[in-house]
């Protein structure tokens, strides 16, 4: 029985990565990104999450590593908090409560006690550069309210902020000026370049700023794609400034390597360029990054370089540039056309990524799978340009075919219109193209649906256009006399008196089609393809449209641009209930009778679940958020829930995912985010599935069995066990220590392994096992050691117990036990 607490909305993954710099590790191990109310940890070898940071209760605006210990990491939020975290165990270590929305995290490592962060003055575009000296305490929440500002009226993005110079000065950047703020004079310096109002400096505006780290200089990114190196700016008259310029549109970003003998900028080129030596004509390349670029960040080490890229991506690049590693979100497209589908076979997220390809995207994971090139040519990056746009898209027969619509209409009279239908391959796993279809209606297609029924002979896909029809296409073999071939050809075309089909939806064991004509929605038999019947509310054009399931197969749904909700009972014939609803999005549960739909209103958006066979709501919730939600889906779960409450069934089956008009991805869940997304690394414990080596034993989880006398006979030979070492403190706290506090494994293998070693003596009685003269000896000899190995092992063993299994010990249990008396526990004590 799950414990039932109330349901609420919560980011379920598919946050910018590209929001904020990513930042690294000391050694080059790990990169820390933002990622909407988490900071997310991955390995920069394998590209994996290794820890998910989770603490802050709204957006997290920047992170930077504790200048002081460079195994934790600061962060900041909206909700105006600082957290420091340990990294390495994913543990949060203390909050400091500023107390006002924070915009932007800094760090200097001669300012151990205090962080720099910009905080807004009230004003919406009125920005500080504030310190904040964060006291230290025992605590592990303080309040840190002494704030001293630096500067005034700044940009808000961090890229217009940078400290040079180990801290001796803080430059910003803004609009036409850039100002310069001395720590130790504390004095400022402003700069100002020529106005937009002259044409030839039209595009002078400041873009970003970075600092060298040893020398005094300051280099700018333009609008224009030029960059600007500043020096002798302790002086307003004497300054100077050399230009380099190779981007041709504005620089997004720009960043000093450690020892600043190299500049690296990036821009809307998806070129990383390096400017060695800051020279013109000493520059190097990295291509086709594939978007743009607008962050670039260093690691401490020198060994790596990082690019954020505007189609939420981060890009790994080793010091001779070169890409190794590349860590990819939830693309977010300029709109998504096709909504959210879920791929029968992989379980994955399916949606519009980047332009022309369909992105796979597993919510287990929170990361892209793959791309599929659907329109299959070189995308130009040109604002002025008319692109090919993927609008539709529908997955059938259990995954094994993808329908997909394509257009571009330049005029009104140049449409371009071009179904491909592609089916799965196993042996690339992957989908391959199957049937190529140009102009399959006159006008734009509406939408498209498979006939996913379970006992349907043929596959069978339908396609509704505003040129008045609806086409039924049908698997066929169309290739030799062998019919090894298939291909998807007309079988049908229906309309309905010239008016424009909007949606179209079969139910769910196939029989019955549901075509939309505007306010008219007809039924056709699957079949024979003939008219049954109509229903018209005379409510406004139908925007959704859909059967219920299982027990409620016989309620036809759909939604009006009017904002009602129709119910129509196919056995009667009949209206069987409406209602007034804005309903932007409607989703049936594939495993239930529940139907999702989300209304919006003045204030936000609100859901309301129900069966169609009882008007009254099953659960209703609103403001789930403010803005308006453009599309849905339901999740099958692997594994059900067991809720009992009529609130919380509708969760049972499966999880409703929404996305927002900014392209949030949203769901609803009983369980907080710290429940539901724990590392897997705090989970992880030496249990079951160590394999049977001595330091296995050291746990004590399992005892060796009981065996007859031949078996430990066969075994006396084989892997010394080490018994009863379940409960030394030692051994516990040497298995669940952070490795990095250990001591050198060097250091502990000696001990261990001298400790496996049996003595000379013992080695002696193992030569001579027929004498048992010597063995008797040896018994008299080895007495006082028995007594004092007990002695050793009462403390954490049953006295009784152990006397008992003594007594029951057979002869050659007994032989075997010798081998213990001499092993040596030292090297536990050492630790």
């Amino acid at each position: 029985m799950v414990e039932e607490e109330g349901i609420r909305v919560v980011r379920c993954g598919g946050s910018e990565l590209n929001f904020r710099r990513a930042v690294f590790s000391a050694d080059s191990k790990y990169i820390f990104c933002v990622s909407g109310d988490f900071i997310k940890v991955y390995s920069t070898a394998t590209e994996e999450c290794v820890h998910i940071l989770q603490g802050h209760r709204n957006l997290v605006t920047g992170i930077q590593l504790n200048p002081s210990n460079h195994l934790q990491l600061y962060s900041c939020s909206a909700d105006g908090t600082i957290k420091l975290w340990d990294y390495i165990d994913g543990i949060l270590i203390k909050t400091f409560r500023v107390g006002c929305e924070l915009h932007a995290l800094f760090t200097l490592s001669c300012a151990e006690d205090s962080v720099f962060v910009m905080i807004n003055k009230g004003k919406p575009d009125v920005f500080q550069l504030a310190s904040v000296k964060l006291p230290k305490s025992s605590s592990q929440e303080i309040e840190a309210k002494e704030l001293s500002f630096v500067l005034d009226y700044v940009n808000q993005s961090p890229k217009c902020i940078a400290f040079g110079n180990e801290g001796e000065y803080v430059a910003a950047v803004r609009d036409f000026y850039l100002s310069v703020y001395f720590f130790k004079k504390k004095t400022t310096t402003r700069f100002t370049l020529s106005s937009s109002r002259n044409k030839k400096h039209a595009r002078n505006n400041f873009t970003c700023v970075a600092c060298h780290p040893k020398e005094d200089c300051i280099a700018t990114g333009h609008k224009d794609g030029k960059i600007r190196l500043w020096r002798n700016f302790d002086d307003e008259k004497k300054y100077t400034y050399t230009c380099l310029h190779w981007h041709h549109d504005l620089v997004m970003d720009l960043a000093f390597s450690v020892t600043g003998s190299s500049l690296l900028s990036g821009g809307r080129e998806s070129v990383l360029v390096e400017w060695r030596e800051a020279a013109e004509k000493n520059k190097e390349f990295l291509p086709r990054l594939g978007a743009t670029i607008e962050h670039i960040s260093v690691s401490p080490a020198g060994d790596l370089f990082c690019t954020s890229h505007s189609d939420n991506k981060i890009t790994i690049i080793h010091r001779n540039l070169e890409a190794s590693a590349v860590i990819q979100g939830l693309v977010k497209d300029r709109s998504i056309f096709t909504g959210l589908m879920i791929d029968p076979r992989t379980k994955a997220l399916v949606l519009n990524g980047k332009p022309g390809h369909l992105q796979f995207y597993s919510l287990q994971s929170d990361k892209q799978l793959y791309n599929l090139d659907i329109i299959q040519q070189e995308y130009i990056n040109d604002s002025g340009l008319i692109q090919i746009e993927l609008t539709k898209a529908a997955f059938g027969c259990y995954g094994n075919w993808l329908a997909t619509v394509e257009q571009r209409q330049e005029k009104e009279t140049e449409l371009e219109l071009q179904m491909k239908i592609w089916m799965y391959n196993k042996k690339t796993q992957g989908f391959v193209l199957n049937t190529k279809v140009n102009m399959p209606h006159e006008d734009h297609i509406t939408a498209l649906c498979f006939c996913n029924a379970e006992k349907s002979e043929s596959s069978t896909l339908v396609t509704a256009s505003k040129d008045g029809h609806f086409k039924v296409w049908i698997l066929t073999d169309d290739s030799d006399i062998y019919k090894k071939a298939v291909g998807w050809t007309c079988d049908f075309v229906g309309s309905y008196h010239k008016y424009q089909a909007t949606n179209c939806c079969f139910s769910e064991d196939g029989s019955l089609l549901a075509v939309s004509f505007e306010e008219i929605v007809t039924i056709w038999d699957s079949e024979t393809w003939e008219l049954k019947c109509t229903f018209c509310q005379r409510a406004g054009k139908i925007r959704h449209l859909c059967f219920g399931r299982l027990t409620c197969s016989k309620y036809l749904l759909g939604v009006t641009e009017n904002g009602i909700l129709c119910c129509w009972n196919l056995l009667s014939c009949a209206l069987e209930w409406s209602t007034k609803l804005n309903v932007r999005v409607m989703e049936p549960d594939p495993n239930s009778e529940n139907i999702a739909a989300i209304t919006q209103s003045s204030v936000g958006s609100d859901l309301f679940v129900f069966k169609p066979s009882e008007p009254r709501p099953l659960y209703i919730q609103k403001n789930i958020c403010r803005e308006e939600v453009l599309w849905g889906v339901f999740v099958p779960r692997d594994v059900p829930e067991s809720f009992t409450s009529e609130a919380h069934q509708w969760l049972n089956r499966s999880q409703f995912y929404f996305l927002t008009k900014s392209q949030s991805l949203l769901t609803f869940s009983t369980q907080s985010p710290e429940e539901k997304l724990t590392p897997t690394s705090k989970q992880l414990l030496a249990e079951e599935s160590l394999p049977t080596t001595p330091f296995y034993f050291l746990l004590g989880k399992h005892r060796q069995q009981q065996q007859n006398d031949k078996l430990n006979e066969a075994l006396e030979n084989e892997l010394v066990q080490l018994p009863l070492t379940e409960n030394i403190p030692a051994i516990s706290e040497l298995l669940h220590t952070p490795a990095h506090v250990l001591p050198s494994a060097s250091f502990l293998c000696s001990m261990f392994v001298n400790s496996l070693l049996l003595s000379t003596e013992t080695k002696s009685a193992e030569e001579n096992p027929d004498d048992v003269d010597m063995e008797e000896e040896k018994e008299s000899d080895d007495s006082d050691e028995e007594n004092n190995f007990t002695e050793k092992i009462q403390d954490t063993n049953n006295t009784d117990l152990e006397e008992d299994i003594i007594h029951q010990l057979s002869k050659s249990e007994e032989k075997e036990l010798k081998k213990f008396r001499k092993v040596d526990y030292s090297w536990i004590a050492a630790l």
